[in-house]
């Protein structure tokens, strides 16, 4: 079994009475890329401030490649971070602002210069090299708070919500671009992010947090895919939720409808709540055999570029509405427009059950 390189063992962070992070344990392993992800409050920049020695936590543990760092002062920490706001110092050049850390590890000066000229060339801005962060836009400005970050070759690379100040353009070309450079370079990286399509695209491992403790920890895939709390569900991605009824084993009863859907550990008469994603509902001419088939009026249809999103009302659920995603050229082959009636299947298998 691999090692982890951070771990994270009950870690505990307390302003006065209120509880910012509650019990976190976590490991990290050599080369990961993490997000840490959920709404403004959840506690992840603090987890973040943790790690980097910025904030020490109240209580729990701190490792890293194996070294209790708990304790330990950032300045005696092996990281490197980047701010949303890049702090920069605006006094000095690109190349000093890249140069500070490895001047401040008196490195010799050949070597300074040599390794800014590689990190300029590794962030696409050798030309830019004797101007000053003002000059500079601010996706060039993130690329220089980067190269700075890893300029002493620290083994760990921890990103304070990196894009959020940047426009919608700039930050898809750039975090496209961080996710290559922290591959080619092998670095272990956590990042915090609000931003769910950031972690969704660019983390190997999210790790979904609320209220100061983890909700769930899995691949991208995994979390939208397979939610494991109703928070995760409705955190990420859209998706539809009923309120339903167990009946019995593999059967919900929702608005007097029976639906079939995976029950496993809930009793009879249990109260739950159903989801289903808006892509996972499929549209058909006419009724089939399938389990969960429900004639819909298509009340609206958003086009929305690649794929229209319609919302559908249900008698069949007590005139609930719900949305569905379908692709435009399914919908043009079976001709269908807004005010139509229609059939959809809710698969049993895209269903996610979630206990009240």
């Amino acid at each position: 079994m691999k090692t982890p390189f951070l771990r994270i063992t009950g870690l505990t962070k307390e302003f006065g009475t209120f509880t910012a992070l509650q019990d976190i344990s976590l490991d990290v392993f050599e080369g990961e890329f993490v997000c840490f992800l959920g709404p403004s409050g959840c506690g992840k920049t603090t987890l973040l401030r943790a790690i980097a020695g910025l904030d020490i936590q109240t209580y729990g543990k701190i490792e890293q490649a194996g070294k209790d760092i708990s304790t330990l002062p950032p300045s005696e920490r092996d990281f490197g971070i980047v701010f949303q706001s890049y702090a920069l110092f605006p006094n000095l050049s690109v190349r000093k602002n890249i140069a500070y850390g490895l001047e401040n590890r008196k490195t010799a000066k050949a070597d300074v210069v040599k390794r800014v000229n590689e990190l300029l060339e590794l962030v696409g801005l050798p030309e830019q090299s004797e101007k000053y962060p003002a000059q500079l836009s601010g996706g060039q400005q993130q690329r220089i708070a980067l190269a700075r970050a890893i300029a002493t070759t620290p083994s760990l690379l921890l990103l304070d919500e990196p894009l959020s100040a940047l426009d919608a353009k700039v930050r898809v070309e750039l975090r496209r671009e961080v996710k290559q450079l922290q591959e080619r370079l092998g670095v272990t990286t956590v990042m915090v992010t609000h931003d769910q399509e950031e972690a969704l695209t660019m983390a190997d491992r999210i790790v979904v947090m609320n209220h100061g403790v983890i909700e769930q920890i899995g691949s991208p895939t995994e979390v939208y895919g397979e939610p494991t709390t109703q928070f995760v569900a409705e955190f990420i991605g859209t998706m539809n939720f009923f309120a339903g009824k167990v009946l019995g084993d593999g059967e919900i009863d929702v608005a007097g409808a029976k639906l079939s859907a995976p029950t496993t550990g809930l009793s009879d008469g249990r109260s739950v709540t159903v989801a289903i994603r808006p892509e996972d509902i499929l549209i058909q001419d006419v009724k089939g055999v399938e389990a969960n088939a429900l004639k819909v009026k298509i009340e609206n249809m958003e086009f929305l570029g690649s794929f229209v999103r319609a919302e559908l009302k249900s008698d069949s659920l007590g005139g609930k509405k719900f949305l569905a995603d379908f692709s435009i050229n399914l919908l043009r082959r079976l001709g269908v427009e807004s005010g139509d009636e229609r059939w959809v299947v809710l698969p049993p298998d895209r269903i996610r059950v979630f206990p009240d």
